[in-house]
């Protein structure tokens, strides 16, 4: 057959080619000042990794700006402009570059969605789409180009390979992978990923932004992994890796040379956090690894009223009485409605009389919801009707003698807990079944037998009772009790009270239910696992002193860990050494007999214990005063218990600058000479009743070791040491020795301050001490009248560096006295 082949006919097709397929007609990445998307038209990356276009999730109406995997026949969108702003008409809507930025524009020409920078006001600028999954708007220059904004930088659900996950330092604010609402919509659901803005370099997982459920633990620099996710060391098949400056820090990861396969690291709506690969094989994501593991451990998951339960193929259940907030929703899997009533509650209305008034569902074997407040009553019908006279309250639980009742929403409510509690509903009386009526003889007969057993299974009760408290008193004697959450959360009437916090994390004071009052320390960033920790407590369960601060027990519920002490009624040291209420001075006796009994603790675990605890942050809110003043160290033990090691120093260590030795910052190993350079530091505070450190009326920084160490050298007056509240009324003596030890405790050379054994004999009156060299970070100032006494020791990194033209004067000067500590025995 002959054809007459006609060019010309081919240029309308491949106008209408263009017009229907943009990335066909420019064969292109990017997307220029003169180029825009509507309807159907994409832009693909240059390896064919990703497509962005509009797309239209499952059976939504709504259209929206999206980025998914080009190769993968399941169309799986990682990142979504309009996520909160769909437009319902793609062909109408345009997606281009417009006053500098990228917009969308709805079918109104209104704009819905921006890249909303301001920087640029030039012309020539494009947007790319790279293999990575990065969006580039970028501004051209000659043969260069510089970027204004990334899509990596604004992250949609989807972590993907390559993308930074950054905290920015200036403003403590973490980028977050946030839920779609549900299977059909992007929108910002209530789930969310970020780095733990505290430091600690590990990722939580928060429900509303504020509830967090689950964390990966601190980040591990040597074995590359996060301290909570074991799975971690065992054929991981992703790199992670950790960088930090000045302004930011993130994570990273790549999937290893060994594993060439497409994956991607997201939030589902599901609440839980998802490492996915795609099988060609199967033509479907494979679940590589998820967190937390049980769907009913995601916070609120089933939403108000809503139950939780692990045994049925559908998680989410309605408690008895109430029904789903929104069928469609539930059918997308979309349970953050919750559940609402079936009927409204009488409440005010309530009338006996009629048989309407509000009664209680017995819900047992139940996983209590949060946020619960507490009730003094004597009995569970006290608490009962605390319950049904408030509207507000929606229910309530009555264990081991203490009433919670909770107001509004019941958020995280689980069935089959494994230490389940009975929880009593508020409902409508027409939602209980009406008894079927009986004769009034059977009645008695029913009450009679009932009231027989029921005062016989009390005297049982009464008898097993009394037996089962004088065992478990028995059982845990000279050991550590273990808390549940809600007991320390009742104990402290939800945590109400704070006595103080430091790096180790917040103190509450509580009321155990025999009265005791207790201090629980909610431990933060905790870098321990289950078992470890539980070793690593009994550890320090097991050290007694009396110069140590007592702990009674401990707290391990999924990531919350709480410490229980013997509460100190003084407080701490700082309380009563810096007061401006002079009624409350300590006297010179009282503040002696306190750094004797510091050094006896100090001693303790140095030398005492069967492995040596450093304690890594002594300072006067670290020593704590019983009834009688007795100080009492605390927080020993916790620096290995957050999972600090010594062999190097970190430098995320939570030391207090003013009390850190020179090798601490410096950054050689840690020993417990360390301990001794901040026990030296605090010596001077309790002689002066001031802050090492503080501004003179002129507005200079006065550091008072430096003053004190040039008085004790030069044998000047010790007495002007000496706090003037005190009027004088102290041991020239004591005094003395107190400076002297201060002043060998702080000696920049590790080797020549004493061990706190020998602190204990000298200030006990067994062994004579010399006076001290002045330290070299401090006789630099001395040898310079005219900066005498103003220096700050969170300075003195810096300062080996500003004064190096004077260090060699003042390194000869302290060789030639070869200073060490000349102890003799007294007689």
């Amino acid at each position: 057959m002959n054809i007459n082949y006609k060019p010309w006919l081919m240029i309308p097709f491949l106008f209408i080619c263009c017009f229907l397929k943009f990335h066909v007609c420019f064969g292109a990445d990017t997307i220029s000042a003169n180029q825009s998307l509507s309807g159907d038209q994409t832009i693909v990356s240059a390896g064919g990794v990703f497509k962005l276009g509009f797309f239209q999730p499952g059976n939504s109406s709504n259209y929206y700006i999206g980025m998914w995997y080009d190769k993968i026949a399941l169309q799986t969108v990682v990142w979504v402009a309009n996520r909160e702003k769909p437009i319902s008409d793609k062909y109408s809507s345009v997606f281009r570059i417009s006053d500098g930025n990228l917009v969308l524009f709805d079918e109104s020409k209104a704009p819905v969605w921006s890249t909303n920078i301001t920087s640029s006001t030039s012309t020539s600028l494009e947007a790319i789409l790279l293999d990575e999954g990065n969006l580039v708007l970028r501004e051209l220059s000659g043969n260069s180009t510089t970027s204004l904004w990334e899509s990596f930088d604004h992250p949609a659900h989807t972590w993907i390979p390559g993308m930074k996950m950054r905290l920015d330092k200036r403003t403590n604010v973490s980028q977050r992978l946030i839920s779609w609402k549900n299977v059909e919509d992007p929108a910002p659901g209530l789930f969310s990923l970020e780095l733990n803005p505290d430091g600690s370099n590990s990722y939580i997982l928060l429900w509303n932004g504020s509830q967090r459920y689950w964390s990966s633990g601190p980040w591990d620099d040597n074995q590359k992994i996060f301290s909570w996710v074991p799975e971690m060391t065992q054929n991981y098949i992703y790199d992670f890796s950790f960088f930090s400056n000045e302004t930011e820090s993130y994570f990273t990861y790549s999937v290893k040379n060994s594993s060439p396969i497409t994956s991607r690291f997201h939030i589902d709506f599901s609440g839980q956090i998802k490492q996915t690969n795609w099988l060609e094989s199967t033509q479907s994501w494979f679940l590589f690894w998820s967190q937390p593991r049980q769907q009913c451990e995601v916070y609120a998951f089933c939403g108000p009223f809503g139950l939780c339960t692990e045994q049925t193929q559908q998680s989410c259940g309605c408690l008895k009485g109430f029904q789903q907030s929104s069928e469609q929703n539930w059918t997308l899997q979309d349970y953050s409605g919750g559940c609402v009533r079936k009927t409204e509650l009488q409440c005010q209305n309530n009338s006996i009389a009629n048989g309407k008034r509000d009664k209680f569902l017995t819900n047992s074997n139940m996983e209590l919801p949060e946020n619960s407040q507490s009730v003094t009553v004597g009995s569970i019908d006290e608490c009962e009707a605390t319950c049904l006279n408030n509207c507000s309250c929606t229910a309530y639980a009555y264990d081991n003698n203490q009433c919670s009742v909770w107001f509004g929403s019941l958020l995280g409510v689980q069935q089959d807990a494994s230490d389940g509690k009975t929880l009593y509903l508020k409902l409508a009386a027409s939602e209980f079944s009406s008894p079927k009526s009986t004769g009034r003889t059977i009645i008695g007969v029913v009450v009679g037998s009932v009231a027989f057993i029921v005062l016989l299974g009390l005297a049982v009760f009464i008898y097993l009772r009394r037996k089962k408290t004088i065992k478990t008193t028995k059982a845990v004697e000279g050991s550590l009790m273990a808390f549940a959450y809600k007991d320390l959360q009742n104990a402290t009437k939800n945590f109400s009270e704070k006595l103080g916090g430091g790096g180790f994390g917040s103190v509450f004071k509580g009321v155990l239910p025999n009265s005791s009052v207790i201090a629980v320390k909610k431990l933060e960033s905790l870098g321990q696992g289950e078992k470890q920790f539980r070793t690593e407590v009994s550890t320090i369960g097991n050290i007694q002193h009396v110069n140590l601060v007592r702990l009674i027990g401990f707290c391990s519920e999924r990531y919350k860990r709480l410490l229980v002490y013997d509460f100190m009624p003084n407080g701490s040291l700082d309380c009563s050494l810096f007061t401006e209420k002079s009624s409350e001075v300590l006297d010179w006796k009282r503040r002696y007999e306190i750094a004797l009994g510091t050094a006896r603790g100090l001693t303790y675990l140095h030398e005492k214990c069967r492995d040596c605890i450093i304690h890594c942050d002594i300072k006067p809110e670290n020593i704590l005063l019983d009834a009688e003043f007795c100080p009492k160290v605390a927080d020993f033990g916790l620096a290995k218990l957050m999972g600090r090691e010594f062999s190097r120093v970190l430098t995320t260590m939570r030391g207090t600058r003013g009390y850190l030795a020179p090798e601490w910052i410096s950054g050689v190993a840690i020993t417990t000479k360390a301990d001794v350079y901040s026990y030296g530091m605090m010596l001077f505070e309790l002689v002066s009743g001031k802050r090492n450190s503080e501004h003179s009326e002129d507005g200079k920084m006065k550091f008072f070791p430096t003053w004190a160490s040039t008085v004790i050298a030069e044998g000047g007056d010790v007495l002007s040491l000496l706090d003037p509240r005190l009027e004088g009324n102290a041991d020239v003596e004591e005094i003395s020795r107190i400076c002297k030890v201060a002043g060998w405790c702080i000696q920049d050379d590790e080797t020549h301050r004493p061990t706190m054994g020998q602190v204990v004999q000298i200030l006990g009156g067994v062994l004579d001490v010399t006076r001290s060299p002045i330290p070299r970070t401090l006789q630099v100032f001395t040898d310079n009248p005219e900066h005498i006494i103003f220096f700050t020791s969170s300075q003195n990194s810096q300062s080996q560096t500003n004064t190096s033209a004077a260090s060699s004067e003042a390194k000869s000067n302290t060789s030639s006295t070869n200073p060490q500590i000349q102890m003799k025995t007294t007689h």
